[in-house]
């Protein structure tokens, strides 16, 4: 068997994309012209699948902050943070992010992806045992992989069902970790968080909480659904990323666990990748502080999503949850969601097509993420566009 064998599967389905002349997974921006604009095939295109949650993509002061970085600290480390790549913006971000969140410390990693792999591959290994929601993030299954614990997963968003796993492992279940996210990607669903912390408690086991899609998003100062349900203290790690409501890249995780700070001596993740630049540091901080100081942003955003969801809930479309930034439309079939992907782009509107096997019980998804920069004018116009293609589902 040759090495590329294992992807005859996949070279098929490329083929039936392009005789269907549509590349989902290549599209190109050609100009941003606004956190919710930019041209597609020289077509003026409301961006509505971005996950620029709060729009600061194009913040003045977050602009500022990071051509100021650039200027002064040049355009990147050259280093991981175990090297020469530990700036004074790092650990300063580090530290914002900690006291933002009301915990010990923190650690930056990379990117969001790394945040997960770095955390859990340290964390976890041979011997252990995660038990995981089944919806959870590749990156969540990547870092349990790479660290070699035994993986258990529970029914999405079911707190009896994890309670029984946790209950067949016996005295094991005081050391298990249990992972879930706040918001779920695919569908824009929350966890039941309450629920499953009173399980953690039970038990007396860990719980690591991605908070990636409700960071900036939910909470009364936008700490995510772990404020939002008042479940702070029972998180023992809580991760997220910058490339969503904190508009660059990157990713972080929190703790009150003194033990947070050997995971940047043991994550390889960590250790051998370059740290962000000084410019995305710098823009994050400035987005960060800018999230922490006041809520109309979070209101906007609300707003626009009970909008968007409102909208096409009246044109008859089956969504995958209640009102949320990431609006899921459910689309039977995969050819007919490939087909209503690409009408809707030449309609004007960019979302992102999300196709079995990585959407829940093997649905096809047409996703929109609502931002607080889009305009009431914006949102409307998505909804016209669904609504001329409500005929073609």
């Amino acid at each position: 068997m040759g090495i590329f064998d294992k992807f005859q599967a996949l070279a098929a389905n490329r083929r039936e994309l392009e005789t269907l002349g549509i590349d989902p997974f290549g599209v190109q921006i050609e100009r941003i012209i606004s956190p919710t604009e930019g041209l597609i095939n020289g077509r003026h295109t409301i961006l509505a699948g971005t996950n620029n949650y709060l729009g600061l993509t194009f913040d003045p002061e977050c602009i500022a902050a990071a051509r100021t970085a650039l200027e002064f600290e040049g355009t990147g480390t050259t280093g991981s943070r175990m090297a020469n790549g530990s700036y004074s913006g790092h650990r300063k971000l580090e530290q914002e992010l900690a006291a933002f969140y009301e915990k010990r410390d923190a650690i930056v990693f990379s990117t969001g992806y790394q945040a997960n792999l770095g955390l859990l591959a340290a964390l976890v290994g041979p011997g252990d045992v995660v038990l995981l929601d089944a919806d959870c993030h590749a990156s969540i299954y990547d870092g349990c992989r790479l660290g070699g614990a035994e993986t258990i997963r529970f029914r999405h968003n079911n707190a009896q069902d994890l309670a029984k796993r946790l209950r067949r492992l016996g005295a094991r279940a005081a050391d298990a970790l249990i992972v879930v996210e706040g918001i779920y990607s695919m569908l824009g669903d929350h966890a039941p968080l309450q629920e499953i912390a009173a399980v953690k408690c039970e038990f007396g086991c860990y719980l690591m909480v991605d908070e990636a899609h409700s960071l900036g998003v939910l909470g009364e100062r936008g700490r995510g659904l772990v404020e939002e349900l008042d479940v702070m203290a029972d998180a023992d790690f809580i991760m997220g990323t910058f490339s969503k409501s904190l508009g660059s890249a990157g990713g972080f995780c929190v703790s009150n666990l003194v033990e947070l700070d050997l995971i940047r001596y043991s994550s390889r993740p960590y250790i051998f990748t370059a740290s962000p630049s000084p410019a995305t540091i710098a823009s994050t901080r400035s987005a960060l502080r800018k999230l922490a100081s006041g809520s109309q942003l979070r209101q906007r955003l609300h707003d626009n999503a009970k909008h968007l969801h409102a909208g096409l809930t009246a044109l008859g479309y089956t969504l995958g949850a209640p009102p949320s930034p990431v609006v899921a439309v459910v689309i039977e079939g995969r050819i007919e969601a490939l087909k209503f992907w690409k009408d809707l782009l030449h309609h004007g509107v960019y979302s992102n097509l999300m196709l079995p096997p990585v959407t829940p019980n093997g649905v096809s998804l047409i996703r929109c993420s609502v931002s607080a920069a889009h305009t009431t004018a914006q949102i409307d116009a998505v909804c016209a566009a669904f609504a001329d293609l409500r005929l073609t589902v």
